[in-house]
């Protein structure tokens, strides 16, 4: 299945449309379009996952901890955690390059960091 994403609201929408502006086909939802700003992470994890989106943040310091936790009680189609100092252009290859290459299957039940190494 092609893979969908899902931004929290700490995303720099510069990253979001700079994917859409590479290939306008990708699915990517914004937090207000997705109605989970100011969310819980918890909501945010379960409202991209009841979408099938792979979730994509900037907030290394809580998200991990509340997608391990989201895990144990359902599955989720993954979360990428980009660092805020994240050169955006490189990130922006990235998510298309995992658009392009991979299937949402690939990434249930994972967290990576992005840019990739």
């Amino acid at each position: 299945m092609k893979i969908s994403f899902q931004a929290d609201a700490d995303l720099d929408e510069d990253i979001i449309w700079g994917v859409k502006r590479i290939e306008p086909l990708i699915d990517f939802q914004t937090a207000d379009e997705a109605g989970i700003r100011g969310l819980p992470d918890d909501i945010v994890l379960k409202t991209a996952a009841d979408e099938n989106r792979i979730l994509i943040s900037h907030d290394r310091r809580t998200m991990p901890r509340h997608f391990a936790d989201f895990i144990l009680k359902q599955t989720s189609p993954g979360v990428f955690i980009i660092p805020q100092g994240a050169r955006i252009s490189r990130v922006i290859d990235d998510l298309f390059l995992v658009w392009l290459a991979s299937d949402s299957e690939e990434w249930i039940d994972t967290i990576s960091d992005l840019p990739f190494r």
